[in-house]
């Protein structure tokens, strides 16, 4: 594992004071983040403005790759679209002199997909960067689909690792495409540089990052954790206003989903489909039983239609409808 306490000392040495570090305008910031969503080949399904001082990148948040399957330690939730997601890139970032976290989406990747960091509980600690947090890992704790990702308390889907589906789609895939942006203005590359050269060890800082000739600061993926930024290196005008989606809540009145209890020791053959018309189902087993969650569009706008049995409930067939 490699030992994230040797970024730390990059960090503190090289951000004594906060910098502008973008090596071109604002304008031409905004064409990257542009070009960077439509020759990835994302273009009919998410949206990217320039108003201010911002880039924002719109979406539904609901990626067009196989989702859920594969996962052992689910939180038995399933994916939502959202009805509107909207990440602001800023188009002049500016390096901190404090890495950043929070518990939510860190990042938006080109396919409008939320990143979070590699961890599953909350929100990390300055103590926590330094410290690999293996109890919280959702990768080696089996709570992440085939392609990087699964649905979390906001009833969304995010990726928490490379998003490896994703970039299996990019029209320009390669060591020079970006995957991603982080909420601080800086792009994300895969695991090796633009040029394609293998990123040497201790290159990557705390946050998994590294300066960058064009953009003065990049992020990466990695093999090892935390597989993807986890946190901030730029400023960020407000962490409270970036984007955060909201559980489901019933079309009845009330409060949103409470979050799943995880079945001890996880499940087996957990199976996503989804059909044409909007149906969709998350189908597993848990000590012999079978278990699941259907749900399909109603006849209102944003709501669904579920019917579940799972292991939270004790095995009771619940049907509700839920909206956004």
């Amino acid at each position: 594992m490699r030992q994230l306490h040797i970024g730390l000392i990059a960090v503190q040495a090289a951000f004594v004071a906060p910098q502008l570090v973008l090596a071109h305008d604002d304008a031409q910031h905004c064409e990257a983040v542009q070009m960077s969503v439509s020759e990835a080949g994302f273009s009919e399904t998410v949206l990217v403005t320039c108003n201010g001082d911002n880039a924002v990148v719109s979406s539904d948040t609901y990626p067009d790759h196989e989702l859920m399957t594969g996962i052992v330690g689910t939180n038995e939730q399933v994916p939502v679209p959202a009805k509107s997601y909207d990440a602001p890139i800023p188009l002049l970032p500016v390096l901190g002199d404090t890495p950043q976290t929070r518990d939510a989406a860190l990042a938006v990747a080109v396919n409008g997909v939320p990143i979070f960091d590699y961890t599953g509980g909350g929100e990390m600690s300055q103590d926590d960067l330094l410290h690999y947090q293996s109890q919280h890992d959702t990768l080696t704790t089996q709570q992440l689909d085939i392609c990087g990702g699964h649905a979390g308390r906001g009833d969304d889907y995010h990726y928490h690792v490379a998003p490896t589906c994703m970039i299996e789609q990019m029209k320009n895939a390669g060591d020079d495409a970006i995957i991603g942006w982080a909420f601080d203005g800086f792009p994300i590359y895969g695991d090796n540089n633009p040029d394609g050269t293998e990123i040497a060890e201790g290159d990557l800082d705390l946050c998994n990052g590294q300066p960058d000739e064009t953009f003065g600061y990049r992020y990466h993926t990695s093999t090892e954790a935390p597989y993807i930024l986890q946190c901030l290196m730029g400023e960020v005008a407000s962490l409270r206003d970036l984007p955060r989606t909201a559980p489901l809540a019933p079309a009845s009145g009330g409060g949103g989903i409470e979050p799943g209890r995880p079945p001890r020791g996880g499940v087996e053959g957990l199976v996503f489909t989804q059909s044409p018309d909007g149906r969709r189902s998350m189908d597993y087993t848990y000590e012999g039983e079978a278990y699941y969650m259907r749900y399909s569009p109603s006849e209102t706008a944003g709501c669904y239609n579920f019917e579940t049995r799972t292991v939270t409930n004790d095995g009771s067939v619940v049907s509700e409808e839920y909206c956004r």
